[in-house]
């Protein structure tokens, strides 16, 4: 028997009990949109974090104080302390101490209830020395940024902006903070959140303005970060050597373990984040996959009915000389056509959930070629996989015991 005829034949007999066959294509193709739906929800899910992350800057480094203890003895957690200061982003800023750094900002941030009329809206003002905009790869969508050293200006975040006023348009406008008046000189370009942070809720001040009319006290020098930006993400590890060696010898610390100060940089965070989502997208994969066993199961037991059925169609066939290699590839390829089938629609299926699920859930889905091609392979694989028993079994039926079972 020819290729051409095992194929038809397979045919005739998928089409001769089409309920049933459908009915087994279904497991199948359940299974492979659970796949490619699992794969491409773990992979967009993926991106959009590292997006997010990127895009506070992935060449960006961040020196944060250590922990501070109380008169009690109590010691805070990494950052409470206040071991930076303005010296430190001085001297972070030399292109002799620290040359592969691009650009340097400083921040010191305080909650503080913002007023406008009889609005008011709590949120996070933050202090920023000039050159915070580039560092932090933020822009002004309207109006200008705030003058180095004034104490009377202020820029607002989106958020920020629309809860005091109901607008965005809001530059000239004067607010009240820490019982003090700044007047509106621009509004950040929306960034969207991070995590449970919205990025837009903000109120920028000059560095100036926050140590000596917002915040005062004895710790006017003192910063809550520093940011630090590589020229490049070749360089992060050149400029985190060299910010490290320079503030231990400011801070007249020998040893790198007692550092009173930690320098990170986003991208290990990019790179903790993809790690961490491509193991669940492993593991949310191989749960999904094992639907797939089950409609290998169908396949088999569909096989097995079909084998008992045509027991003496296949006695005929082999008293007429068919051999038992013809016989089983025609069982085989009967299972193939069923995983194939199962496998298309499954995919094409998951193409489609894949364009309309973003709308449902808000997160990206991202289909991989390969992952839709592999998953197809797959499907056909395990039908084959599973129908190698039944066709065996059909292979090795004695013509007389089954010319005998009409």
């Amino acid at each position: 028997m020819s290729w051409a005829e095992t194929y038809a034949t397979a045919w005739h007999a998928i089409r001769s009990h089409l309920m049933r066959s459908l009915l087994t294509v279904l497991g199948i193709l359940i299974g492979i949109a659970a796949v490619v739906l699992t794969v491409g929800l773990g992979l967009g899910t993926q991106r959009d974090v590292s997006a997010e992350i990127s895009s506070l800057g992935s060449n960006l480094l961040i020196v944060t104080p250590g922990s501070d203890t109380d008169a009690e003895g109590m010691r805070g957690g990494f950052g409470t302390g206040q071991t930076l200061t303005r010296r430190d982003g001085q001297a972070l800023s030399s292109q002799v101490t620290v040359p592969d750094a691009e650009s340097v900002a400083l921040e010191r941030e305080s909650s503080q209830s913002i007023e406008a009329g009889q609005s008011n809206w709590t949120t996070t003002v933050t202090g920023v020395s000039g050159e915070w905009l580039h560092t932090r790869s933020r822009e002004v969508a309207l109006g200008s940024f705030v003058t180095e050293g004034s104490v009377d200006e202020v820029v607002l975040g989106a958020t920020t902006a629309e809860e005091l006023f109901g607008t965005t348009v809001v530059v000239g406008q004067t607010v009240t903070i820490a019982d003090n008046s700044f007047q509106v000189v621009g509004v950040l370009a929306e960034q969207g959140s991070s995590a449970e942070t919205d990025l837009d809720d903000a109120a920028i001040v000059s560095l100036d303005a926050m140590s000596s009319v917002i915040v005062g006290g004895t710790s006017s020098e003192t910063v809550s970060t520093i940011y630090l930006k590589a020229a490049s993400t070749d360089q992060i590890s050149a400029v985190k050597q060299q910010a490290t060696a320079l503030l231990l010898n400011l801070h007249g610390i020998t040893q790198p373990d007692d550092a009173d100060f930690t320098v990170s940089a986003q991208n290990a965070l990019v790179g903790t984040a993809t790690s961490v989502y491509r193991t669940l997208t492993v593991l949310l994969a191989s749960i999904a996959a094992l639907s797939l066993l089950v409609g290998g199961i169908g396949v088999m037991n569909i096989m097995l009915v079909s084998v008992t059925e045509r027991t003496n169609e296949i006695g005929l066939r082999k008293a007429l000389g068919a051999q038992p290699t013809a016989i089983r590839r025609q069982f085989l390829t009967e299972a193939a056509m069923l995983g194939l089938t199962g496998g298309l629609l499954g995919a094409l299926l998951g193409i489609v959930a894949a364009r309309v699920l973003p709308t449902l859930i808000g997160s990206s889905v991202v289909v991989l070629p390969l992952a839709v091609i592999g998953s197809i392979c797959v499907a056909v694989a395990i039908a084959m996989i599973f129908g190698v028993y039944p066709a065996v079994r059909a292979a090795r039926l004695a013509p007389i015991d089954a010319l005998r079972s009409q």
